[in-house]
């Protein structure tokens, strides 16, 4: 099922200082202090759609399953909507890397329906209720921290599962 992004009001990607600090995590992970982050950020590595050139971008690991019945795998959110270059590039090229903590899995991208991202957005707002909150405003979507809103937030934001290459399935 595809997507469509129903908020007019995305942010727009940072630019210049803002920017700049968005990436600093990324020279964190490149210097082997990924595991800094916890489970709470990944770095994903993709290939520009147009240049072919490696790409990376740090995201927040919105949901993390060590051992599902595919082995392991992470959930990650569009926040700047399917119009985002990352998410873009994987719907080109699923197959992909991310470094986790201070190890690299090879993965294949897996786009979520809206009623997914529906029941993903409800239990990350369970677990963090206030970071919940922010990440909608700063994304236009009204929320009124009933679990109902959350849903419908859910519904419009593009989730990714990145599940691990067979064979991955340590704890």
């Amino acid at each position: 099922m595809a997507r469509t992004d129903t908020s007019p009001s995305r942010p727009r990607p940072p630019a210049g200082l803002r920017r700049t600090a968005a990436r600093l995590p990324i020279l964190l992970f490149r210097a082997g202090l990924g595991s800094l982050f916890g489970k709470r950020l990944l770095l994903l590595h993709h290939t520009g759609r147009i240049s072919g050139r490696d790409r990376r971008v740090v995201l927040e690991v919105v949901a993390y399953d060590p051992g599902g019945p595919h082995g392991r795998s992470w959930t990650v959110a569009s926040g700047f909507g399917p119009k985002a270059d990352w998410y873009r590039n994987l719907r080109q090229q699923p197959k992909t890397v991310i470094q986790f903590g201070n190890r690299h899995h090879a993965v294949t991208a897996h786009f979520l329906p809206a009623e997914d991202g529906a029941g993903i957005m409800a239990e990350y707002a369970r677990r963090h209720p206030g970071t919940a909150r922010r990440l909608c405003a700063f994304m236009g979507l009204a929320v009124d921290g009933g679990e109902a809103s959350f849903r419908e937030a859910g519904r419009a934001i593009p989730f990714v599962r990145l599940v691990a290459a067979d064979g991955d399935r340590r704890p």
